[in-house]
């Protein structure tokens, strides 16, 4: 099952939208805090998945598809893990 998170990267005001999103689905705030504050993401693997994703409907040099990935969230890092995990 494919499950790359959009939209988020690992700054923390940027969770805060999640944090909105779960507390709109009826749970208190301090339970969605909890929430969040619990999720570990492997960022490195989300990076390969929004890459692979990419490659599927359009074509990118290397450095384009890391710049596209950094300009996502992830970090220069991250992004050429993601690049190279789909063989670039």
């Amino acid at each position: 099952m494919r499950c790359y998170i959009n939209f988020f990267d690992n700054n923390y005001n940027i969770f805060d939208f999640r944090i909105f999103y779960i507390y709109r689905l009826e749970h208190s705030h301090e339970e969605a805090v909890y929430a969040v504050d619990e999720i570990e993401v492997d960022w490195k693997e989300q990076a390969a998945l929004k890459a692979e994703d990419y490659l599927d409907y359009s074509s990118f040099s290397r450095e384009g598809l890391i710049e596209q990935l950094e300009y996502e969230g992830f970090t220069r890092e991250q992004a050429e893990y993601g690049v190279e995990a789909v063989g670039y």
